[in-house]
């Protein structure tokens, strides 16, 4: 039984001090935004892990059903010793991919990369439980900041599941695949799941479900920053909103404040006025092209190698190898 091990780059102070500089910036900016990663506390997370399950969330099932399909072809044309996750990936989809590397005779490590060191653990022993003979370096890490930390034994194949690239603007995805393809080396691989543009009428409800459990997940960042930062919003004065911006193609989740409010950020030393009406954003989701993601990884320096989707043509996986 090979032990595994654990590599730690971030600190709670690091996710502190992150929460208060994005909070300060999101909020005293016109319009107000609040960025996505603070979500995923314990009880956002589990909130997420519902709305996977939900009958108009069809991302999660769409993306497994690929990876079902053609995990074996993924392994034989990448043949990749290490398999880096950013995400904690204790997943079904990460270990199909797992058993297809190692019928094909090529995986040698797994490399898990989470900034939650609690989830990543989890993650880990999980994995370690199943896997005992294979090597596992885990990293707690930011993928936005430590992608340089990265191990593995050559060749590897990054995997970016979950179409969370689609959370990047523009400018910030660019930059974030440049990043990637500099940490891999030419005929190195990455494994993109994106999800595509399609009817609204199918889009919207994925983000606004029946149920509210999407509301709640919403909302939950306020209560991470009441947690965290010593604010005092009132959860119950914003409405969920989820809306298709078709000039963009994304999807853009807000919450919008039902009556006017003074809230006050004891640890920024920061009261901020919100209107009635007024609405801050706390996710954008984009939706992808086949043509467009494909012209995007070229110039990112990426060469498209396979293309996969849904029998339904709603998810896709994308494998490109560095050049």
């Amino acid at each position: 039984m090979t032990e595994p091990v654990i590599d730690v780059h971030l600190i709670p102070d690091d996710a502190q001090r992150s929460l208060r500089r994005d909070a300060r910036l999101g909020l005293t900016s016109s319009p107000k935004w609040l960025q996505p990663k603070w979500f995923y506390d314990s009880r956002g997370s589990d909130l997420f892990e519902q709305i996977t399950r939900l009958p108009e969330y069809y991302p999660t099932r769409a993306e497994r059903s690929i990876l079902a399909a053609y995990a074996g072809d993924i392994a034989a044309r990448s043949g990749a010793h290490t398999l880096v996750e950013l995400g904690s990936g204790s997943s079904e989809k990460t270990r199909l991919l797992l058993d297809a590397l190692a019928a094909q005779g090529t995986l040698r490590q797994y490399v898990p990369l989470d900034v939650s060191q609690s989830a990543l653990r989890d993650a880990v022993g999980a994995i370690h439980g199943d896997y005992p003979a294979l090597a596992i370096h885990g990293v707690v890490a930011d993928f936005t900041q430590h992608l340089d930390r990265v191990p593995g034994q050559r060749p590897r194949m990054i995997v970016f599941l979950g179409g969370t690239i689609g959370n990047f603007l523009p400018d910030e995805r660019a930059e974030f695949l440049g990043d990637l393809h500099d940490t891999l080396v030419a005929g190195e691989w990455l494994l993109l799941g994106t999800d595509l543009v399609k009817d609204p009428g199918i889009l919207v409800p994925a983000y606004d479900d029946a149920a509210g459990v999407t509301a709640d997940f919403n909302r939950n960042v306020l209560a991470v920053l009441n947690r965290e930062l010593g604010a005092d919003f009132d959860l119950q004065n914003f409405q969920h909103i989820a809306i298709w911006d078709a000039d963009n193609e994304w999807i853009e989740m807000r919450l919008r404040a039902t009556d006017h409010a003074k809230v006050s950020i004891s640890k920024l030393g920061l009261d901020i006025a919100i209107r009635a009406g007024e609405e801050i954003r706390t996710e954008i989701s984009a939706k992808f092209r086949r043509d467009g993601i494909e012209g995007e990884l070229a110039k990112a320096g990426f060469d498209m190698d396979a293309w996969w989707t849904d029998p339904q043509g709603r998810f896709a996986l994308s494998l490109a190898r560095a050049r």
